[in-house]
């Protein structure tokens, strides 16, 4: 019997927040958006691992560096009544990809949602991603095409808020 090492996945550790800031900097190229990044590396720490923390993240490593991650918060279906689960990104370097470090992650992921008694995993995944969407499908993921996202922010979301 040939005995294969699982992939090496893990909760984020204070101590991996440079690395995970580095990874948002290569997801934000890889999105065509390499100048969209804001975060800094305290408010990482603070969304992360702050006295009340607003997301959580898993690491993968490969021969001990962090190669990849899943970031993701907690959501809520007013339908079910029960939580659910939001991967805000995920993110392999290309180097590690076809290790089956992406599939561990979201693996985890799962096991969090079934451990916890959470009814949804959802996420969202550009158009042109054709190797995302292929990988996603072959895991079993349905796109909720019916969905339309809608976003407001900058000076509509002051505008909204100011109820002008």
């Amino acid at each position: 019997m040939v005995l294969t090492a699982r992939p090496a996945v893990r909760a984020a550790v204070p101590g991996d927040v440079p690395v995970l800031l580095e990874l948002v900097h290569e997801l934000a190229a890889y999105e065509r958006e390499p100048e969209a990044v804001e975060a800094t590396e305290e408010m990482l720490t603070e969304a992360l691992f702050g006295e009340s923390p607003v997301a959580s993240c898993h690491v993968a490593e490969q021969d001990g560096q962090v190669v990849g991650f899943a970031l993701w918060y907690v959501t809520f279906s007013t339908w079910t009544g029960r939580p659910g689960l939001w991967l805000e990104d995920l993110f392999v370097r290309p180097a590690a990809r076809g290790t089956g470090l992406g599939k561990a992650l979201l693996q985890q992921l799962a096991a969090v949602c079934v451990e916890r008694g959470w009814t949804r995993f959802e996420w969202w995944v550009l158009d042109w991603n054709a190797p995302a969407i292929g990988f996603y499908r072959s895991l079993g993921a349905v796109p909720q095409d019916e969905w339309t996202t809608f976003r407001v922010d900058g000076e509509a979301l002051r505008r909204l808020a100011g109820g002008a």
